[in-house]
């Protein structure tokens, strides 16, 4: 089942967060109501992509479970529900959560920040373009100020 990084940010967007494996569980139960059978794991990759686009964000430092880090949506998505994905508050049994915009704003910047001194340490011009784009997102998104990583990276 090929589902997009707006879809992983819609399925995440009707729980508020998820856990890496809360989001690969949801999948797999899509693909299954698609008459797939298609193991968890197996959207690993498209999670990972997704937070690197900033679709979906992980915030590591909040209250509800201290080993597990949240999925919330990112700056960049623009949420889309795929076909089922309705039901799946009703499939799954997944506990009610709320994190902080703070607590959010914190992880995007932090991440952010990180991103960036990894792109310009490895000369990535194409991960340093995507960087400088998604910084825009991330300050009309949250409370975060970013024109000193920008700055980098656009010295880069």
């Amino acid at each position: 089942m090929d589902l997009t990084a707006d879809d992983l940010a819609g399925v995440v967007d009707l729980f508020g967060a998820l856990t890496r494996t809360e989001l690969g569980q949801a999948c797999s139960e899509l693909a299954f109501k698609a008459g797939e059978d298609v193991e968890t794991d197996a959207f690993a990759g498209d999670i990972e992509d997704a937070l690197t686009s900033y679709h979906l964000l992980s915030v590591a430092d909040h209250d509800e479970s201290p080993d597990d880090e949240l999925l919330v949506v990112g700056p960049t998505a623009f949420p889309s529900l795929p076909e089922g994905a309705g039901d799946l508050p009703h499939i799954m049994d997944v506990p009610e959560r709320t994190l902080a915009d703070e607590t959010v704003s914190r992880a995007a910047e932090s991440q952010f920040r990180e991103d960036a001194v990894q792109a310009v340490q490895a000369g990535d011009e194409d991960r340093i373009a995507s960087l400088l784009d998604a910084s825009y997102d991330l300050e009309a998104w949250g409370a975060v100020e970013l024109d000193a990583a920008r700055d980098r990276l656009d010295d880069a």
